[in-house]
């Protein structure tokens, strides 16, 4: 159960990106919410594929779960940026 939620959450973030990455003003706030939303994806894909056994172990932390660090501070930096270009959408 604890793992369906968690990667029901992922993707639940992961369609809340496509929507505000859809809905950007520009075209950089939509390639930077991209962005993001594939380096979270890649994280969470490799992170688990170690877990299950499908992929060599690497020091890839899952992202806003495992503490690593300075994937961490990059994981909440892309986050900031989302949110970002979601509120410049409905600013002006």
């Amino acid at each position: 159960m604890g793992s369906f939620l968690t990667l029901s959450l992922f993707g639940w973030l992961f369609v809340l990106m496509i929507r505000i990455a859809t809905n950007a003003r520009e075209k950089f706030g939509a390639l930077l919410c991209v962005g993001v939303l594939c380096y979270i994806f890649w994280h969470m894909f490799v992170n688990v594929g170690m877990v299950i056994g499908l992929l060599p172990i690497v020091g890839v932390p899952l992202p806003l779960l495992s503490y690593g660090g300075s994937s961490m501070l990059t994981t909440m930096a892309g986050l900031g940026l989302v949110s970002s270009v979601a509120y410049r959408r409905y600013l002006f």
